[in-house]
C-alpha cells in the first residue's frame, strides 16, 4: 500500500512541472514577445503601451477572447476576415496553434489552402509563455472558453455556405 502511495506522490510530483510549463509563464512570455514587436504592440485603450511596437500587425492588447480579424483601424488578410467569419474567437490554445504555424492553422480551420495570412513568422518554442503574457493583458481573457462553443455552430456552417 506505502509503495502505491509513494508511486503516485512521485508521478504526480514529476507531472506538475509539465502541467505549469503548458499553462505557459507570462512573466517568459513578456521576454519571448521581443520577437513579435517589431511588428506587433500592446496598447491599452487609453492609449497606455504595454509593449511598444510595430503596426506592421494588429494591437494585441485584448486579443484572448477577441473575435479573429477583427480589431478596430487594421487591414487583416482575407485569410483571417474568413477565420472571424467562421467563427474563430481566440482562445489561448488556439492562439498558440496560431503563431506556431499561421496559415497551416488558418487552412485547417477553414478548409482552404489558398488562404494565406500576412504574418509571416513561425514561433518555434515558448508559444505557450507568449500566449499566457497575451492573456495577461486580454481583460476579456476569462469570457474567450465560453464564447467559443456558442460560435461553434457558425464555423459549422460557414465552409458549407461557401
Amino acid at each position: 500500500m506505502k509503495t502505491s502511495i509513494y508511486a503516485t506522490l512521485a508521478a504526480v510530483t514529476l507531472a506538475l512541472p509539465a502541467m505549469a510549463q503548458d499553462a505557459g509563464d507570462p512573466a517568459k512570455g513578456e521576454k519571448e514577445f521581443k520577437k513579435c514587436k517589431a511588428c506587433h504592440m500592446i496598447q491599452t485603450p487609453d492609449g497606455t503601451d504595454v509593449v511598444k511596437g510595430g503596426k506592421t500587425g494588429p494591437n494585441l492588447y485584448g486579443v484572448v477572447g477577441r473575435k479573429a480579424g477583427t480589431e478596430e483601424g487594421f487591414k487583416y488578410s482575407d485569410a483571417l476576415v474568413k477565420l472571424g467569419e467562421a467563427g474563430e474567437i481566440w482562445t489561448t490554445e488556439d492562439l498558440g496553434h496560431y503563431i506556431t504555424d499561421p496559415n497551416k492553422y488558418v487552412e485547417d480551420k477553414v478548409g482552404d489552402a489558398s488562404l494565406k495570412t500576412k504574418m509571416t513568422f513561425k514561433l518555434a518554442k515558448n508559444q505557450a509563455d507568449v500566449v499566457a503574457f497575451l492573456a495577461q493583458n486580454s481583460p476579456d481573457a476569462g469570457a474567450a472558453p465560453a464564447e467559443a462553443p456558442a460560435e461553434a455552430p457558425a464555423a459549422a456552417e460557414a465552409p458549407a455556405a461557401n
